[in-house]
């Protein structure tokens, strides 16, 4: 971490992206970059996925990340590969939430527990169809940013990071639940680029989570997505990480 703090106080920004409320956006971030999330209007949840640029096989693991670290994520933490890659592809290295922790309800913010609000449960458990869905605006944006058909999109489209997102389990029952996010207009979560990396982030449809959900009913604001390049000599010593070096044998 010593060096991404370092790194850090060279950066210059390069590109900003806003993503419109109950909408997504892919976009690309080098290995050795940092990007931002931030809150610019009001309080925002944004559903994040993550992809190997070059190989959309592997893709954050949100239950591996959770083992690793804790259930909710902030400085410091790292976002995992999935098997058989399982390396870091993001590292968190500054959180303006970090002062949260965990309330007196046993709710945190950032979780690495919640998937994504879907279609198909929205479906099951109301009878109707609703097209913004963070899971469908995932798929969207992947599918415009690799020019793929919605259908193959969608089978790389997997579970979040819950950004800005405050979450929890009961005491009594241990079940998961959610409420309005803290997150005020200038708060950001940053993360450095272990790889080269597509990201994909969803502004939620509950807009703060905390009453309705999978619906226009939440008050919602677009979050944006600044991307930052450190000075090349900033990050002397550092290399990307590679994948696990398992033999993959098996025991065969």
């Amino acid at each position: 971490m010593a060096v991404l703090e370092s790194a850090r106080q060279t950066m210059v920004k390069t590109r900003e992206i806003v993503v419109p409320p109950r909408d997504a956006r892919a976009f690309r971030v080098s290995r050795g970059q940092f990007f931002r999330i931030v809150s610019i209007e009001g309080p925002q949840v944004g559903d994040l996925n993550l992809w190997n640029a070059d190989d959309l096989s592997e893709r954050f693991f949100s239950g591996k990340t959770r083992a690793i670290h804790a259930t909710h994520v902030t400085t410091g933490d790292r976002l995992w590969s999935t098997l058989p890659y399982m390396r870091p592809l993001a590292t968190i290295t500054h959180d303006t939430l970090d002062w949260y922790g965990f309330d007196a309800d046993g709710g945190g913010v950032h979780d690495v527990i919640g998937t994504r609000c879907d279609p198909y449960t929205n479906l099951m458990l109301n009878g109707s169809e609703y097209h913004h869905c963070c899971h469908s605006n995932l798929t969207r944006a992947l599918a415009a940013q690799r020019k793929l058909p919605l259908a193959e999109a969608e089978r790389h489209v997997h579970d979040v990071m819950n950004v800005f997102m405050c979450t929890g389990y009961t005491r009594d029952t241990h079940r998961y639940f959610m409420k309005a996010s803290p997150v005020r207009p200038g708060d950001y979560i940053e993360f450095f680029a272990e790889i080269d990396l597509v990201a994909a982030l969803s502004a939620c449809p509950g807009g703060d989570c905390g009453a309705s959900h999978s619906s226009d009913v939440a008050k919602c604001h677009p979050l944006k997505v600044e991307i930052f390049r450190p000075r090349p000599e900033a990050l002397a010593g550092w290399h990307s990480p590679k994948a696990s070096a398992y033999s993959r044998s098996h025991g065969a």
